[in-house]
């Protein structure tokens, strides 16, 4: 088991399945040192091993999901949807492009009705009202590269817009691309903030990552988020963490045969 003891989520992979005992200084040095980071504009795949001939049995992709003890505190099991939820995400937009993303952050399904194994799963920093929610996935590669291409789009088609909500109020949104750790096949970052006004004349920000990595036939998607602004290097950690994961349930799988 690969355990975050801190809450910016800064424990090294060593190898699969190994513990990495650091500070937090030390240990994010070498997050950083041994999966460098790389633009997430373009969903184009890297050179990387073929994709494993077995899907992920729904076993399997549950076995892969990150869960607190990997995280360390104040990570826990998930106490439902964040309150700020339905408050934020649930709006709409004009252009097409955007009002898909809103949808798609609000529903927690950027894949729409695509069959496939899906495990999922919730968990609450309750410090700092943030909340991650992270899926392990086996879907069409094609489409999920389809979906890559689209997420990388959006930092030109939606990089500014106006979104009103549920509640008839208006937000300010950024979205711009966010660096991932070179890890699978393909990926795709995104930071999406948005900012609004109280009654009062008090500015509030939500920021939320996105990020999605395609391992062969696997996919890994996850949204972090929370009031202000959330730690990048967290969401980095998080994949790194997760690729790791569903790399040695896949080796506990061939070894099993």
């Amino acid at each position: 088991m690969i355990r975050i003891p801190s809450r910016v989520v800064v424990a090294s992979v060593l190898s699969l399945g190994a513990l990495a005992s650091a500070s937090a200084c030390g240990a994010l040095a070498q997050v950083r040192a041994q999966a460098p980071t790389a633009p997430s504009h373009s969903a184009r795949p890297s050179p990387a091993a073929p994709p494993s001939p077995v899907p992920l049995t729904e076993a399997q992709a549950r076995a892969a999901l990150v869960t607190e003890g990997d995280l360390g505190e104040p990570w826990a099991a998930t106490q439902g949807a964040a309150t700020w939820r339905d408050g934020v995400l649930k709006a709409t937009a004009e252009a097409p492009d955007c009002r898909r993303l809103l949808d798609a952050l609000y529903t927690d399904d950027l894949f729409g009705t695509e069959g496939g194994t899906r495990a999922v799963t919730g968990l609450d920093d309750a410090m700092d009202q943030a909340q991650l929610r992270y899926q392990v996935l086996t879907l069409d590669p094609a489409g999920v590269d389809r979906t890559l291409a689209w997420l990388g789009s959006l930092p030109q088609t939606c990089a500014r817009f106006t979104a009103t909500t549920d509640h008839g109020a208006r937000e300010e949104v950024l979205v711009s691309a966010a660096e991932l750790p070179d890890v699978g096949d393909a990926r795709q970052g995104l930071r999406v903030t948005f900012t609004s006004e109280t009654g009062d004349g008090e500015q509030t920000v939500l920021t939320l990552d996105v990020a999605v990595v395609r391992v062969g036939d696997a996919t890994i998607a996850l949204t972090h988020g929370g009031p202000g602004f959330v730690s990048a290097d967290a969401t980095k950690a998080f994949v790194q963490v997760g690729v790791a994961r569903l790399a040695d349930v896949r080796k506990q799988a061939r070894l099993r045969v």
